[in-house]
């Protein structure tokens, strides 16, 4: 049986990608910040068995939890689906770029967080539909359908930009 990772591991692996997650969700630097500081100080505490398949998967699925735990007890939900939209991308002084991510930007924002997180997880995060349904304890229907719908509405939202920007 193959050793679990450690924390430093995991960490090492997985903090920056989950601190983007949660971000999506909480829609706030300071609270994602806070979340994934707790984040860890639990798995310190209570570190992954040897047991678990896939620890990317899991880390997701307990940051995952985490975050909805966080919106519950904080009653900010509503407030998170229409908050101005955390900085995705890292600032550029090319004008079309900084335009285009700040399109982007505002069409992810204004997705609703179900479709918004699994579109993040599988689009910056990398991970597959059967990854995303233990990360978020959803069937593998419900995630590939939240993508489908997020893609759909992305591709209406920027579809001007697009025209805009052919030759």
């Amino acid at each position: 049986m193959p050793r679990p990772p450690s924390l430093e591991e995991l960490y090492d692996a997985h903090a920056a990608g989950l601190f983007h997650y949660l971000a999506g969700i909480v829609r706030s630097e300071a609270d994602a910040k806070d979340l994934l500081q707790e984040f860890f100080i639990r798995l310190a505490a209570k570190p992954l068995g040897a047991d678990v398949a896939n620890p990317q998967a899991m880390v997701y699925r307990m940051a995952h939890r985490q975050a909805v735990d966080w919106l519950r007890k904080h009653r900010v939900r509503r407030e998170a689906e229409t908050a101005q939209p955390v900085e995705l991308f890292a600032p550029n002084d090319d004008p079309d770029t900084a335009a285009f991510a700040v399109r982007l930007e505002s069409a992810l924002a204004g997705l609703p967080v179900e479709q918004r997180s699994v579109a993040q997880l599988k689009l910056w995060h990398g991970l597959t539909f059967d990854q995303i349904t233990e990360a978020q304890d959803i069937p593998l229907n419900t995630a590939a359908s939240r993508y489908r719908y997020a893609l759909d509405k992305l591709r209406t939202l920027l579809r001007p930009l697009y025209d805009e920007l052919q030759p």
